[in-house]
C-alpha cells in the first residue's frame, strides 16, 4: 500500500483505512507511539495505562506469593 501525506493546516497527516485501523484494533481515541530507525516510520498503538497498571499489579503479586523461590533461582 503506497500512501501519500496530506496537507492539514500548517502540517501534514497521514490518513489510515479503516481496513488497517480494524486490524490493529485502534480508533481515533488510541494513543500511537511514532518512532523512527533512521529509514523508516514506525507508528504503533502506545501502551495503555490501564494495560500497564493492571501487569504491574500482577507482577507485584507474584513477587509477593514468589518471592522466597525467585531469590533462590538468582
Amino acid at each position: 500500500m503506497i500512501k501519500k501525506l496530506t496537507k492539514h493546516g500548517n502540517s501534514y497527516a497521514l490518513i489510515i483505512d479503516r481496513g488497517v485501523m480494524d486490524l490493529l484494533q485502534i480508533n481515533e481515541k488510541t494513543s500511537l507511539y511514532v518512532t523512527t530507525d533512521g529509514k523508516n516510520l514506525i507508528i504503533s498503538p502506545a501502551a495503555s495505562e490501564t494495560r500497564k497498571e493492571k501487569f504491574e499489579a500482577a507482577l507485584q503479586e507474584v513477587n509477593q506469593k514468589h518471592s522466597r523461590a525467585l531469590k533462590r533461582l538468582s
